[in-house]
């Protein structure tokens, strides 16, 4: 019939879908998560999907509501962000036959999707950097050690230092929480016990803008006197003073690499991935706060 328009609503009912995905995000003020929520949504726009944002503020409880609800709701697909609900909860999710793709953090199920960056090797990258300009005391401020990828970091770091023959001082193995507070708190610490470094590798940008800071205040130039590298390449890392030397991490297509599973997954798609993991490489970006090593 000429001028026909199906009803969206009605079409949705019979073929019992809604066309909207949710994004669950532990915090939405964090300044890595723009890039990958802009990915995601601009992926499921094209695809015709609408995109629900829900912010869990890493709170397991949060989480599991959020979940319920959905349920409820009859979204077709979640992508999750930084999951921090036990495994028993999450096995519960897979087996109502919901559509989801795991964002960031391993949760060990046979057929879960996961998307993520290669933390351990990242970290390496970040900590062979300041190895290769001649630094040997290198603090590392980790994430959440409750977190996997703060714990794959933390073994980048330490596999580095074994690589190049450096004993690790557990001095300078701190458990931040990746927030700038805690890299801010965590040097002045060290400085306050004069434990001698003279580089720190943080597990995130804010922990390492923490750490900038902490350093100016106590009169130590970066990277005169102390290197300093962050992980995420967060927008304010090249706005820094001086620049932060960072780990890249491809938020945007990560984004996009997720939903695109989830959808392909929510359709039947014959052209889906058979893959349950996808894996992005990270990327060193050497910016002004570290050099080389001064003798003496």
């Amino acid at each position: 019939m000429l001028g026909y328009r199906p009803n969206g609503i009605a079409r949705s009912l019979v073929l019992k879908t809604t066309h909207t995905i949710a994004l669950l995000l532990p915090d939405i003020t964090n300044p890595f998560f723009p890039s990958l929520v802009k990915g995601v949504q601009l992926l499921a726009n094209e695809r015709g999907y609408l995109v629900l944002l829900c912010s869990t503020l890493g709170d397991e409880k949060s989480e599991e509501e959020y979940l319920k609800l959905l349920r409820t709701k009859q979204v077709d697909g979640i992508v999750a962000v930084g999951l921090v609900l036990h495994r028993r909860q999450i096995e519960r999710l897979a087996a109502g036959g919901i559509p989801f793709v795991s964002l960031d953090r391993n949760i060990d199920l046979p057929g879960a999707p996961l998307v993520q960056v290669n933390h351990r090797q990242s970290a390496m990258l970040a900590t062979q950097h300041l190895l290769a300009l001649g630094h040997r005391s290198i603090v590392h401020i980790t994430g959440p050690l409750g977190l996997r990828v703060s714990r794959e970091r933390l073994a980048g770091y330490l596999a580095a230092l074994a690589r190049a023959h450096v004993k690790p001082d557990r001095r300078l193995r701190i458990a931040g929480d990746f927030t700038e507070d805690s890299g801010y708190a965590d040097i002045e610490r060290l400085l306050a016990e004069s434990v001698s470094f003279t580089a720190v590798f943080a597990a995130n940008d804010l922990s390492a803008i923490g750490v900038m800071a902490a350093l100016k205040r106590h009169g130590r130039r970066v990277p005169e006197d102390v290197s300093v590298v962050g992980f995420d390449d967060i927008h304010l890392a090249a706005y820094t003073s001086p620049p932060l030397t960072t780990i890249q991490q491809p938020t945007f297509e990560m984004g996009r690499s997720a939903t695109q599973i989830l959808i392909d997954a929510i359709e039947h798609s014959p052209r889906r991935s058979r893959a349950t993991k996808t894996v992005f490489d990270g990327k060193l970006i050497v910016r002004g706060s570290t050099q080389p090593l001064r003798s003496g």
